[in-house]
């Protein structure tokens, strides 16, 4: 195994977009919310990386024998005022892949060791996660590099709303594995 990680690259933008896709197809039988076609893994991505540019924060790929198989996005923030003042600066995951395929080998561990090393060279000294409900892979995959519930949303559908109409943490501002 010969995984390097590294930020990203714009000749990794391609693989990046594909992935995000693939990331939508996987959290869609979970949220029943996923847009799953092209132009809405573009979208993701132009987002996501809009809130890595606008925070500062790092873009970051795994690559094995020159394929990028993963990606990591770290966004930093400040919390709500309410917050005490030595508490509101936080890094945050705000998206991580591993294609399928490589998935059980450390690569996710990988690139979140390099995110949290990143965030401690800034002299961020608290690093968040999201996932989502019903994702038990990714919660113990995080649970395992360290990661504790921390919050929870909770969600009411009202009306004719169906499953999928509206999930807070799908639209909120991080994605997990």
């Amino acid at each position: 195994m010969t995984v390097v990680i590294r930020p990203a690259r714009d000749e990794d933008r391609a693989a990046i977009l594909e992935q995000t896709q693939l990331l939508n197809r996987h959290e869609e039988p979970i949220t029943g919310n996923r847009r799953l076609d092209r132009a809405g893994a573009e979208a993701s991505l132009a987002d996501a990386e809009a809130r890595v540019a606008e925070s500062g924060g790092a873009k970051l790929v795994a690559e094995d024998a020159g394929r990028v198989v993963g990606h990591l996005f770290l966004t930093f923030a400040t919390a709500p005022v309410y917050v005490r003042e030595e508490h509101r600066p936080y890094a945050l995951i705000a998206e991580l892949f591993v294609r399928e395929d490589c998935r059980g080998r450390g690569l996710g561990q990988a690139l979140m060791a390099e995110a949290e090393r990143i965030a401690a060279a800034r002299g961020y000294r608290q690093l968040l996660v999201g996932v989502q409900a019903g994702n038990a892979p990714a919660e113990a995959a995080y649970a395992r590099f360290g990661f504790a519930p921390f919050s929870l949303e909770l969600i009411k559908r009202i009306g004719d709303a169906a499953p999928g109409d509206v999930t807070p943490s799908s639209w909120g501002p991080s994605r997990g594995l």
